[in-house]
């Protein structure tokens, strides 16, 4: 390249901040002085250089019904990226995940901007619903970035050119994660059982799950002797799991985003929102049980549509139930004390479903090359054929 790249990334939420992040590093490491970054994200991008002119929480949205509810403040907010693109003039725009807001982000780019490249990092689940997206996006973007290798079929043969470059939770090094650190630091004794709660990154998942968490963890409390109970407080989202965690009405540890590889590597079990973060407890080889809820009418839409048997990737990439996901209606305090209890109790059935989560890891792509690495790759690619054809 003759000349400096400016590349626009665009992440609206806490998994795709980590992303954006992560393919900033490594292009700065193949580009170093060539190149700069703008664009909306999170706090991680903004280490990275990207200022965003807007906080991305508030585009964390889940749900049809609360999306319906937002839909004049993400029309706004995708207006204001549109205009930070004209104003940057960027060699290329990385729209990453949240499909509801960078699907609209895309569109309105290629209107706008129609010689720059667009590349999508993450695409919509379509194997699991609505397959019809994947022509929605190739009609919307020149490539797209796909973390697992059942995603590629279904974009390549509407026309869009697909790297696999697999998914980054695979490779979260968890060689310094600490539990016995983790626990010190605490006063948790060694022997004693501590179930860490990851209630997701998402203001409606906080609303939603803690309190079915919390109550959760009273019961588990009165029928597990010792048990000790940290929750993450993931960054996006610190301030509301923070106030809310300090009225239980017993001790639970609050663990900042910095020391939550730690916390899963300390626990005795999990329990989690399904998300990206099923995976890295899986590698910290720690048994869990997922649940999730949205809003009643989103749900009915959605079960609608859904044609996956299971949530939770892990499950989906083993075809069976390997880590207990209790949804919507059976996501109750008393369904989740009869899932996690024995992970709790049973050293050797804990055991056993920590075994079988690795390797399912395993057969995903653990231990291959760095996705970032392979995603800064294919944008730099990108750029090169767009240099070649000027």
């Amino acid at each position: 390249m003759n000349r400096p790249m400016k590349i626009m990334l665009v992440a609206a939420e806490a998994s795709g901040d980590a992303l954006g992040a992560g393919l900033a590093i490594s292009l700065k490491q193949r580009l170093a002085d060539d190149v700069s970054f703008v664009g909306v994200g999170g706090p991680r991008m903004a280490e990275q250089g990207v200022q965003s002119p807007f906080d991305i929480a508030e585009l964390s949205i889940l749900g049809w019904i609360e999306g319906i509810k937002a839909y004049g403040l993400v029309k706004r907010r995708v207006a204001e990226t549109v205009v930070l693109a004209q104003a940057e003039r960027p060699d290329a725009v990385v729209l990453i995940d949240s499909w509801g807001f960078t699907i609209r982000v895309a569109q309105q780019l290629r209107k706008a901007l129609p010689g720059v490249p667009l590349i999508k990092y993450v695409g919509p689940q379509v194997w699991a619903s609505r397959p019809k997206r994947a022509k929605v996006l190739a009609n919307s973007v020149d490539h797209l970035l796909a973390l697992y290798p059942i995603d590629a079929p279904w974009f390549e043969k509407e026309g869009l050119a697909t790297t696999v470059v697999g998914s980054q939770a695979l490779h979260v090094d968890m060689s310094q994660a600490d539990g016995v650190r983790f626990r010190a630091q605490r006063g948790i004794a060694a022997d004693a059982p501590l179930l860490l709660v990851l209630p997701g990154s998402r203001p409606s998942e906080i609303e939603r799950m803690t309190p079915v968490y919390e109550e959760t963890a009273l019961r588990l409390k009165r029928t597990v002797a010792g048990l000790e109970v940290a929750v993450v407080a993931a960054g996006t989202v610190a301030d509301a799991v923070t106030s809310r965690v300090a009225a239980w009405p017993f001790r639970a540890h609050l663990v900042a985003e910095a020391d939550k590889y730690d916390a899963m590597k300390a626990a005795t079990a999990a329990l989690a929102t399904s998300g990206t973060v099923s995976t890295e407890i899986a590698l910290a080889g720690t048994p869990m049980v997922i649940a999730y809820k949205i809003d009643s009418l989103s749900y009915v839409l959605m079960k609608r549509l859904v044609t996956a048997k299971y949530i939770t990737i892990l499950n989906l990439a083993a075809d069976e139930m390997i880590a207990p996901e209790f949804i919507q209606h059976d996501a109750t305090p008393d369904v989740l004390v009869g899932a996690v209890q024995p992970l709790l109790t049973d050293p050797t059935r804990a055991a056993d479903q920590a075994q079988r989560q690795m390797a399912v890891l395993d057969r995903m792509g653990r231990g291959g090359a760095n996705p970032s690495e392979l995603a800064a790759d294919a944008v730099i690619e990108v750029l090169d054929r767009k240099a070649k054809a000027q």
